[in-house]
């Protein structure tokens, strides 16, 4: 089974509401296409997706699996191994499809362009797509990333900070994928804004995770 799709299949169980058990395990799989490596750490388990032996991993992670896998040595030497440095280490959050805390947000689809939060996407993600409020202050960047999940980010313009936007931008995120699924977020855990921005949209924390590099081409303008 590729990587692509044994990590698909953990992605639909969180989003089922099934976490991965609680069993000290670190599972090893094939590198996803999306990117050159990946480390998901959830209570207690952990799963790696890169093209690295799983001997040479267990090895290194022997010592303290419950924190070893997400710990700086081990990432600078998976990085080593995988060609790409390690990435943030990343809070991940998801929400079924649907609207909540009140009506979204009015947003216009808008080509996606050179702007900085719309190239990393096409980076990681395949199917990009963007979304603008009316007034320009906010934008919304959804597509197809790791395992095939939906992934939303989302950007606010800095006169608008701090008045709520961030909320409603990830809450309106939820409306803009197709009825049945669920919408995932990243962010830094220090980023305390993105947090609550996430939470109050009715997102929930469901582990962390970290990037080697995105290797998908950008969509053709």
């Amino acid at each position: 089974m590729t990587g692509d799709a044994q990590i698909g299949e953990l992605m639909a169980e969180l989003a089922a509401g099934r976490m991965p058990p609680a069993d000290a395990r670190v599972l090893v799989v094939p590198a996803p296409s999306t990117t050159h490596a990946a480390v998901l750490a959830f209570t207690a388990h952990h799963l790696v997706a890169a093209d690295v032996p799983d001997r040479w991993i267990q090895d290194q992670v022997r010592y303290d699996p419950f924190t070893a896998p997400t710990s700086p040595g081990f990432l600078l030497e998976l990085g080593r191994r995988a060609g790409h440095q390690a990435g943030t280490v990343d809070v991940v959050f998801i929400a079924p499809a649907g609207s909540a805390n009140g009506a979204p947000l009015a947003v216009r689809e808008v080509l996606p362009d050179a702007q900085p939060r719309v190239e990393r996407a096409r980076r990681y993600r395949r199917d990009v797509r963007a979304w603008q409020t009316l007034d320009r202050a906010g934008l919304i960047v959804i597509g197809r990333g790791l395992g095939g999940r939906w992934e939303a980010s989302y950007e606010v313009a800095p006169v608008r900070r701090g008045r709520g936007l961030g909320r409603q931008l990830a809450a309106t995120a939820r409306t803009l994928i197709p009825p049945t699924d669920t919408l995932f977020l990243q962010t830094s855990p220090g980023n305390a804004a993105s947090i609550r921005a996430a939470i109050g949209a009715g997102y929930t924390v469901v582990g962390a995770e970290v990037l080697f590099g995105g290797r998908v081409r950008s969509d053709p303008a």
